[in-house]
Formats: structure tokens, C-alpha cells, sequence
């Protein structure tokens, strides 16, 4: 919680750094006059599943909120570059028979809180709308996995003996379209490319499970 904190105040700091800085009161609206550089401020909504823990569906929802910079270097292509606090994760949205089928999985939830830096290559039309692809590195700053079932099997000690990886990396694809002036509508999709854990309880899933998301989120360029 502390890492959170500490995250959170990082990325409101840096917000009130874009919008009183020199450059942001003389340009406190996004502007369609050519620049190399284009900031602003992401905010929405994660949509999230884990592939490998036995429920199917995007029904984890999770918090996508940050901080965007744009680098323009030719007439239809920049690289955008973010620092963004994710949640991802994962929860069961029916019961279900664990994998061994003695057991009734009631309830199974996964949150998985990251600082995520995603880079990608963008391609803008005339109305700046753009769509890119990149990667993105993680950083997990804390996890919490609940279970409940029938009869129950001990969970105390579950996220020690079935840690999650510490770092995620992802890939990422995905549009932005332009609503008005500096505001836009985005929608991301994300896929690890490395497993977030390697060892998994029998009971509740294979031994290597991936985290996959969509994002829809607005963001305002300044």
C-alpha cells in the first residue's frame, strides 16, 4: 500500500507539473499547429482476465490511470511513451469444478496492481487520430489472490507458496480517435509475453498463466 501511495503521488505531482509548467500556460489547449512534442494525461478502465486459471471472460475491472508524452520525428509517426498505474488480474464469474474435479471453486480473484511504462510507434491521420503498436515493461507493486471452495483446501499461504512474477512484459496494440481538440477516445488491447507466475495450485489452473486486458480509456493532450 505504501508503493502505492508513493506511485500515486509520483504521477499527481507530475500532472501539476504539465498544467502550471511555462510551456502549459501558454498552451493550455491542444493546438493543430505542427510540434515535436505532445503531453497529456490518460484516465479509464482496464477490463482484464488471466489465461490459465480456468474462467474465461474480462471480468476483472482495474483502474488505467497516468501520464503520455508524444515524439514526433516524421509528418505521420511518433512514439508515445507512458507511466501509468494498471490493475489487472482476474475473477471468477460462475462456480466451477477445480481441475481434479473434488473440489467446487465458489469464488477465485486475482489483483495484480502494476507500474507499467508501455512505448509505441504511432501513425497519425490528417485528424490526428492514430493507431500504434509497442511493448510495455511492469512493475508489480502488489497482489492479492482469494479463493473459496467446497469442501475447502488450505489457501493461507497461498501467494507465498504461488508468488507472481515481479515484472511483466507485454505487447500492444491499439487506436486512438480524435473526439475534439486536444480529447480523444482510446481503446488498447495487451497480452504478456512472458508468464506472471510459473507455479499455480493444482487445483486452480495450469502451471503458467498470462495476463491479457483490454483498455478503454480517454485522453487529453495539452
Amino acid at each position: 500500500m505504501h508503493k502505492i501511495r508513493e506511485f500515486a503521488a509520483i504521477l499527481f505531482l507530475g500532472g501539476l507539473f504539465s498544467l502550471f509548467s511555462p510551456s502549459a500556460a501558454a498552451q493550455s489547449y491542444y493546438e493543430e499547429l505542427p510540434r515535436t512534442f505532445y503531453g497529456g494525461l490518460v484516465a479509464g478502465a482496464n477490463f482484464t482476465q488471466v489465461d490459465g486459471d480456468r474462467f474465461a471472460g474480462y471480468h476483472k475491472l482495474g483502474m488505467n490511470i497516468g501520464g503520455i508524452v508524444y515524439t514526433q520525428f516524421a509528418p505521420n509517426l511518433a512514439v508515445s511513451l507512458e507511466i501509468l498505474y494498471s490493475q489487472k488480474g482476474s475473477r471468477a464469474h460462475k462456480a466451477q469444478l477445480s481441475t481434479s474435479q473434488a473440489y467446487l471453486v465458489q469464488s477465485h480473484r486475482i489483483k495484480l496492481d502494476y507500474a507499467e511504462v508501455p512505448v509505441m510507434l504511432c501513425y497519425f491521420d490528417k485528424r490526428k487520430s492514430h493507431f500504434g503498436l509497442g511493448l510495455s515493461y511492469s512493475q508489480l507493486l502488489q497482489n492479492r489472490e482469494d479463493v473459496q471452495t467446497h469442501p475447502s483446501f488450505p489457501v493461507a499461504l497461498l501467494e507465498e507458496e504461488y508468488p507472481f512474477r515481479k515484472m511483466d512484459l507485454n505487447f500492444l496494440v491499439g487506436g486512438s480517435l480524435k473526439l475534439y481538440k486536444g480529447l480523444f477516445l482510446n481503446l488498447r488491447f495487451q497480452y504478456s509475453m512472458i508468464p506472471i507466475r510459473t507455479k499455480v495450485h493444482p487445483e486452480l489452473g495450469r502451471q503458467e498463466q498470462f495476463s491479457n486486458l483490454y483498455a478503454l480509456r480517454l485522453m487529453y493532450l495539452f
